[in-house]
């Protein structure tokens, strides 16, 4: 199949007035073959009274039933603002903190439609990272437990041909990464027709979705989509995309925003503890050490990097700490695993990057541990949001060195909230010195054994290749160019100081007097050194060399004599 031309963003089929909104509770006699292209009377949702209650905002009796099992009693702001909105078939964008309802916000009123007319593929969820896929998959089973949902998750690390398969059998809802889903799309043949009356597109987690370079594959991925869809756009914050979305569309989109600036929840305790960053590993166990005492049943500790999060497993490995760790190098297989048992409760620290810091819902989280503090603040308020869901109370503990004091001053100041400071027994903690220094050694030795920086090179290169391919390098390439201009001038200055250089001696040289007047000027300074005593051992150490180099001259006098004594008998024989 050729690959169809990528729109412009003038022509960009984002927000299209759907041309068959389909009706709330219809009868047995209203409900048309999903095959049949006959548009349906487009209805409203009648929000009754009752707006605090599931069935008050529109949602079908099963629906309803589903959530009281789920502990679900009455709707949150955010959905009972946002789901009569979808059941009318608006799109809808939904802006609220971390922990506040939003999946169900989207999730309930599609499977609403869904069981009206149950057909594949129905919904394309997209969202930024795999861990996400495969959560929201489990809550789309949760709430939709009476429907026999087919879902297909559709991300990166997994077979692609068992995946194609699974699209090609139409599931309901097909739940991706940008990346994967863009690359079957384009690849097979078979896979477009299979979106072509799809009714909802949402992307959850939009923020990060439509900023973190993604861009090219969203437009193929919306060209392959019916233009009558529904979208939603679910965020933890607001972004100057979503903004532009807002502005450009206002009046086809209802925008719900809840969120009032960058704020953290108040049932989360914040601190930080200011450490020299020599003895960071020390500090964390005796953190974790702590645990117990603290009535903390579960942490997450964030890292800013791969390198940071394998070593810490490692040295929390030889310290008979158990944790998991989820990060970009581990298989998908891998980090699922590492989310179960971190879950399940099985262990009770996760080691991660900032790949679990956005939308992972792991209700018992007590405590974040900022192990390196965020370079950007926006970062902090996802970290930090792991904990405290729900209106549950939680703890957030930021490792802060020397190098970190203006990055905490910049989270202040974005979440209008002074931090706590902390301390702790200086005594306490250095007694785990030498213990922590330890495990971190053979940490560091484990990593080199197994080639994780020849690994880690690699898989920058390929990144590095990724991005350069779509073009996101080249504000970097320009860099480089000049970058190279600079060391070009830098070598033809280097040719001109040499240059003068010879010049210089050359007139030394023309100089008649220039050498006798350097010796007479070193012979009075040797002179005054050795009048002040300062040239005692050094003039020892040149006699003793000037010892070894005469002995030097007379070994090779005698080796020369002695590789003579042939030849002079081979003379004296034929002078005989």
């Amino acid at each position: 199949m050729d690959e169809p031309q990528l729109l412009q963003d003038q022509n960009f089929p984002l927000f299209k007035t759907p041309r068959n909104k389909p009706s709330i509770n219809p009868s047995p006699a209203a409900i048309t073959n999903p095959n049949s292209e006959t548009p349906q009377e487009s209805s409203t949702v009648t929000v009754t009274a009752a707006a605090d209650t599931f069935s008050g905002i529109g949602l079908a009796e099963w629906a309803v039933k589903t959530c009281k099992e789920l502990g679900m009693r009455n709707p949150r702001r955010v959905q009972s603002q946002c789901i009569p909105r979808v059941l009318e078939g608006r799109h809808v964008l939904g802006i609220d903190e971390t922990g506040s309802g939003k999946t169900a916000a989207f999730a309930l009123p599609i499977l609403h439609r869904l069981a009206e007319h149950p057909f594949g593929v129905f919904a394309l969820v997209v969202t930024p990272t795999r861990e996400l896929a495969f959560q929201l998959a489990e809550q789309f089973r949760a709430l939709g437990s009476s429907l026999h949902l087919r879902i297909s998750v559709v991300v990166g690390g997994m077979d692609m041909l068992n995946q194609a398969k699974d699209l090609v059998a139409r599931p309901h809802l097909v739940i991706a990464t940008p990346g994967r889903i863009h690359l079957l799309l384009r690849d097979n043949p078979d896979i477009p027709p299979v979106f072509s009356r799809t009714k909802f597109l949402v992307l959850d987690e939009a923020d990060r979705v439509l900023d973190v370079g993604f861009q090219e594959e969203l437009k193929f991925i919306f060209q392959c989509l019916p233009e009558n869809r529904q979208n939603l756009f679910f965020s933890a914050t607001t972004t100057s995309n979503l903004q532009k979305l807002h502005e450009r569309y206002q009046d086809k989109l209802y925008v719900y925003e809840a969120y009032e600036g960058f704020k953290t929840v108040e049932t989360l305790k914040q601190q930080v503890i200011f450490i020299p960053k020599k003895v960071k590993d020390v500090y964390l166990m005796h953190i974790l050490s702590k645990m117990e005492d603290m009535g903390i049943r579960s942490a997450i500790i964030f890292v800013s990097t791969c390198r940071d999060c394998h070593r810490l497993s490692l040295m929390l490995e030889v310290l008979d700490q158990e944790a998991a760790s989820l990060y970009s190098f581990k298989s998908q297989a891998q980090r699922l695993e590492a989310l179960h048992q971190f879950k399940s409760g099985k262990v009770s620290i996760l080691l991660a990057t900032d790949v679990a810091s956005r939308g992972l819902d792991i209700p018992t989280v007590d405590l974040v541990i900022n192990y390196d503090v965020p370079r950007f603040p926006r970062d902090y308020i996802h970290r930090v949001g792991r904990t405290a869901r729900a209106g549950r109370g939680g703890l957030a503990l930021s490792l802060v060195t020397q190098n970190d004091v203006d990055l905490i001053r910049g989270i202040e100041t974005l979440i209008e909230r002074q931090l706590e400071m902390v301390e702790y027994k200086e005594s306490e903690v250095l007694s785990l010195l030498k213990k922590v220094f330890s495990a971190k050694n053979v940490a560091e030795m484990k990593m080199i054994d197994d080639g994780f920086e020849e690994k880690a090179k690699e898989r920058k290169k390929q990144k590095l290749k990724m991005l350069a391919e779509k073009g996101l390098l080249k504000k970097r390439s320009k860099k480089r160019k000049r970058n190279k201009d600079f060391a070009e001038e830098g070598k033809e200055q280097k040719k001109e100081v040499f240059s003068s250089k010879d010049v210089a001696e050359m007139k030394m040289m023309d100089d008649d007097n220039f050498g006798e007047k350097t010796r007479a000027q070193k012979k009075q300074k040797q002179k005054m050194l050795t009048e002040k005593g300062l040239l005692k051992k050094r003039s020892k150490r040149r006699k003793t060399n000037k010892e070894f180099a005469d002995e030097g001259k007379r070994q090779e006098k005698e080796v020369e004599a002695l590789t003579d004594v042939p030849s002079l008998k081979k003379k004296r024989k034929k002078k005989e």
